[in-house]
């Protein structure tokens, strides 16, 4: 997905990749081989024609009068292509030298000296990006922190433009490239490898956008701390994404004659001018130390007005409440799934679900947690019976019934279309028999989807079928499971010739794998708060608290940065949302990321606390001793990269269903 996320960003990114590769850059940049003084002076004079590296630059200076953000997505566009001469450094000088005050920017030339672009720039020289000529002492920056964050934000947007056409790329090539008869994208290795390149490049993305889009702000703090996350991102990804491109091509990618070695060329020069990242690293522990998060504000171009007196109203009359009332008095306002259609919620769009949260929010009222209702009752919603619509919904939505997920089996966890649970025809109903594992609150659940095989004698996934099995009939034994915690939060269930009623199948016999994968078509949509999450907040809190050497305070805004591009893919989903697009890949790399950030975090909480560990009390999520509580999180996350698919089949999803590879 481009870093643009409006129709006109997008078509702006479009348009200028077109009109950057009718220049034919590469050609120019293979043709300036080892001439030092080359300018690429026909290139240049198109891009002064077109005005690309003034789009930032006021009107009155002759500029096109935008955002620092449009100006970032023409840079990501032209990247793509490897449009050589000096237009990063062009863009930074302009807005340095034409642009006076503008984000506390004040003239001067000791700037940034990228690309030949600021003035007083020695002459330029030969580097590793032979689509560039550098000026010497480039990179070293400026004592003008405002300019530094001008040419950290415009460059991470080339480094966005240059994962891209890498990951694209190699993807391309995965698809069509054979070896041992099929495909080389079928492959589980080049698949996983490119699904890494997907994530990397979605958090490249991400952290080039936000940085932009903070520089137009008018809150330097909130800049400073987007363009540490970018800084710590977007320069090592597109590194990393470049270096796996030329592993997917093979030995064709380390030929001179392939690109992609002019693509690693120019991420490699842009991580070498951005400067030292661990010093970025620093700045974010010290930054949330001192309680600044990364707040990302949404402008709803007032379609919130119509709509928000009555949100606001709703939510103080429900926060005026007894707390024993709120949940009764949201589920009766829409306000507890307002996502959901009516009666049980409104059917609302992706504007009025942001301002109901943002009135709730306001107001102090907390949505209780639906947890495995959350995914039965939408299934009943649409696909169920009037009937099981009118027995199941309101009373899972007031809290009166407690829900389980009867789906893994001991053979069939995340290949869940293998399961062998059995369900057999009988006298007004089916009759049950099989174990499933891994069933979170079943010893205390009221009712449990479940699936079953039905049919035996057609395809695996055509053979299942949909069950609402009441957990207080006989013939249900639910024994707990105790995990490396020490705690038992899972549980085996086993069914034993279990009868569940005709009334309680959803849709019709063998549609249960459909109905597993169901979703309601208007999504649930939410902005991402501004606190990370536990166990980063619990690593700035020892930040705070201990002396932590460099290295330590490094690896802390490292896992600042992480989480915080983790709420900016969700923020990116929400805005297509609002703009009437559906999600791009971001959502789906959002739980990839965000696993590695818990599992990582909660590692580095420990990791902080030393040989304290060899004192430890006994573990629990809630223990008196932190480092017990620490260590109970680190165990327990294990399961996060296991539990709803394990990450290589979510990266195998991602690799056949995003990037189309081959099965």
């Amino acid at each position: 997905m481009s870093l643009g996320i409006t129709d006109e960003q997008v078509e702006l990114a479009d348009s200028l990749r077109k009109w950057a590769a009718s220049l034919s850059p590469l050609e120019a940049v293979r043709a300036a081989e080892g001439d030092v003084g080359a300018g690429f002076a026909t290139i240049w004079a198109a891009v002064e024609e077109m005005g690309v590296h003034a789009i930032a630059v006021p009107e009155a200076d002759g500029g096109g009068g935008g955002t620092i953000l449009d100006q970032a997505v023409a840079l990501e566009a032209c990247a793509h292509e490897l449009l050589p001469g000096g237009l990063l450094g062009a863009a930074v000088g302009g807005v340095l030298t034409r642009s006076p005050g503008r984000h506390g920017i004040q003239p001067h030339d000791d700037g940034v000296v990228w690309d030949g672009g600021t003035a007083g720039a020695g002459t330029p020289a030969l580097g590793i990006d032979l689509s560039a000529r550098h000026a010497p002492g480039a990179g070293r920056g400026s004592a003008d922190p405002a300019a530094r964050r001008l040419a950290i934000t415009l460059a991470a947007a080339e480094a966005a433009g240059v994962a891209r056409w890498c990951l694209e790329t190699a993807v391309d090539h995965a698809k069509v490239r054979e070896q041992f008869g099929q495909r080389i994208g079928a492959f589980q290795a080049i698949k996983h490898l490119c699904a890494e390149m997907l994530e990397t490049a979605e958090a490249v993305t991400a952290a080039a956008w936000d940085a932009a889009s903070a520089a137009d702000g008018s809150d330097d703090e909130q800049w400073s701390f987007a363009v540490d996350v970018a800084h710590l991102t977007c320069f090592d990804g597109a590194v990393e994404v470049a270096k796996s491109c030329i592993q997917v091509l093979g030995g064709i990618g380390f030929t001179y004659e392939h690109d992609a070695h002019l693509y690693l060329r120019r991420a490699l020069s842009l991580r070498a001018l951005a400067g030292s990242a661990d010093a970025a690293a620093e700045r974010l522990t010290a930054a949330t130390v001192d309680g600044v998060r990364r707040r990302v504000d949404v402008d709803l171009e007032g379609r919130d007005l119509a709509i928000r007196p009555e949100a606001r109203a709703t939510a103080e009359r429900i926060a005026a409440l007894p707390p024993g009332e709120q949940r009764a008095a949201l589920v009766d306002a829409g306000y507890l799934t307002p996502h959901w259609p009516t009666p049980y919620g409104l059917g609302a769009d992706p504007t009025t679900q942001i301002v109901i949260d943002q009135e709730l929010g306001r107001a102090g009222v907390v949505r209780p947690d639906l947890v495995i209702a959350g995914w039965a009752v939408p299934t009943i919603l649409a696909h169920g019976t009037d009937e099981q619509r009118e027995r199941f919904v309101r009373p899972s939505l007031l809290g009166e019934l407690t829900w389980c997920q009867l789906f893994s089996e001991p053979g069939s966890g995340s290949d869940l279309a293998s399961l062998r649970t059995r369900a057999v025809r009988v006298d007004g109903g089916w009759s049950l028999t099989g174990q499933k594992v891994w069933t979170s609150v079943a010893e205390r659940a009221d009712w449990g989807i479940c699936l079953a095989r039905t049919d035996t004698d057609v395809p695996q996934h055509k053979g299942i079928t949909y069950f609402l099995v009441d957990m207080r009939s006989p013939g249900i034994e639910v024994r707990p499971l105790r995990e490396i915690t020490g705690e038992a939060l899972f549980n085996e269930v086993f069914l034993d010739s279990v009868l569940v009623p005709d009334d309680c199948v959803v849709a019709e016999p063998g549609d249960g794998w459909r109905l597993a994968r169901t979703t309601l078509a208007n999504e649930r949509v939410a902005m991402a708060g501004a606190r990370l999450t536990k166990s980063v907040e619990r690593a700035i809190e020892l930040a705070a608290s201990r002396d932590l050497s460099p290295v330590e305070r490094v690896a802390v805004g490292r896992q600042v940065a992480l989480a915080t591009v983790c709420g900016l893919l969700g923020v990116r989903t929400t805005l297509r949302a609002l703009g009437g697009h559906g999600p791009g890949a971001e959502s789906s790399v959002a739980k990839l990321l965000g696993v590695r950030s818990r599992q990582d975090s909660a590692e580095l909480v420990v990791r902080l606390q030393g040989d304290d560990l060899a004192l430890l009390g006994p573990l629990g999520k809630e223990s008196a001793d932190p480092l017990a509580a620490d260590v109970w999180e680190q165990l327990n996350t294990r399961c996060l990269s296991i539990a709803g698919g394990t990450t290589q089949i979510l990266r195998n999803v991602a690799g056949e269903r995003i990037l189309g590879l081959p099965r």
